[in-house]
């Protein structure tokens, strides 16, 4: 959990780690985050299978290989989690959030990678509780399954903004398309932007894929959205 300084009330964000884990890249983007004046909470969604530690990276992914062979061993853990085993944890998570004392709401919801698709989903479920959701270098928002992360937005309230990688075979401009499709026949105000340039993992400092170009602008239209919905 990560909070501001000084104490007082200020609203909660729960914050999606991406397929690398549970990591200090993480804690430093919550704690960024915090120092806006929001208490965030970074949850392990790989719990079931291990600790932060055992479902993170031994040593670094500086380079295109050293993270191809992580992946290869992560990518089972994320296909197993699945929106029946995901949904009860939000539900577990966004309670812990606002049973805080130094938490109002309503809340934010943000995710990187695959946590894009769990943000997006908590949306979708708590239309009452999250003002705002982003997404940033998401994978898998739009599939042709009727349990697609992009569906739920037809049931959110939410303000979206999408920060999709350029390039990127998880999230296709057809697939763009489709997400901004979804958002507009919700009636929801949103971005949906692409990232010109800007490789798929791009907000993670601790690897290849890292552009600061990119993510400096993922973190100002961030900082913008939950200053408009939750303050």
């Amino acid at each position: 959990m990560s909070t501001p300084d000084g104490g007082g009330t200020h609203p909660g964000v729960l914050l999606y780690m991406d397929a690398i884990g549970l990591r200090p890249r993480l804690h430093e983007m919550a704690d960024r985050i915090a120092s806006w004046g929001y208490v965030v909470l970074v949850p392990n969604v790989f719990y079931r299978v291990g600790t932060a530690a055992e479902t993170s990276p031994a040593g670094e992914l500086d380079s295109d290989e050293a993270r191809a062979a992580f992946f290869e061993k992560a990518m089972p853990r994320v296909h197993e989690l699945t929106p029946e085993q995901s949904r009860p944890d939000t539900q577990a998570w966004l309670d812990a959030l606002t049973s805080r004392d130094d938490v109002s709401t309503p809340v934010g919801v943000l995710g990187y990678c695959m946590g894009a698709r769990l943000a997006v989903r908590a949306a979708g479920d708590h239309p009452d509780l999250v003002a705002a959701c982003a997404g940033f270098h998401g994978g898998g928002l739009v599939a042709d399954d009727p349990q697609s992360p992009h569906m739920s937005i037809s049931t959110a309230r939410a303000e979206f903004v999408f920060g999709h990688a350029d390039n990127d075979r998880s999230m296709t401009p057809d697939n763009v398309q489709s997400l901004g499709s979804a958002l507009d026949g919700a009636g929801l105000t949103a971005k949906n932007e692409v990232y010109s340039g800007a490789p798929h993992g791009y907000s993670m400092s601790d690897t290849a894929a890292y552009d600061h170009e990119a993510t400096e602008r993922s973190f100002r239209e961030l900082r913008a959205l939950l200053d408009r919905t939750l303050n």
